[in-house]
């Protein structure tokens, strides 16, 4: 499926996901996905040290293109996922964490995926 096509899957999926309301306000437990966030630590980090490790730093991730980062080096898949317009909001986010090979086909993200709703909202709150 093309990457455009994909992408707005993704956002008419997202609009009926668990990750936000209408309004925007996350629906998940932000103190549970502190917790999640250790499937997440090994690879990224957060915070105002925060630098590239296997994968990139996820400071200000929302609101950001895809493969954006500097000085991350991405797969060629996610860079063409960026250049062709994926934005990082938490519909987007949602479907990436539900599998990572769903939206981007060739990341070298090795993270299977998160498939209970719940956990993602969580997460992403």
């Amino acid at each position: 499926m093309p990457i455009r096509l994909m992408l707005l899957a993704v956002m008419l999926a997202g609009a009926l996901g668990p990750a936000q309301t209408a309004r925007g306000e996350a629906l998940g437990d932000p103190a549970r996905g502190e917790r999640l966030w250790r499937l997440c630590s090994g690879c990224h980090m957060v915070g105002p040290n925060a630098r590239n490790r296997i994968g990139p730093h996820l400071n200000d991730l929302f609101g950001r293109r895809a493969a954006s980062v500097p000085g991350y080096r991405y797969s060629a898949d996610m860079a063409r996922a960026g250049a062709d317009g994926l934005i990082w909001t938490a519909e987007t986010l949602n479907a990436y964490l539900e599998n990572p090979r769903t939206l981007v086909t060739g990341t070298r993200m090795a993270f299977r995926g998160m498939p209970d709703a719940g956990d993602r909202a969580d997460l992403i709150a």
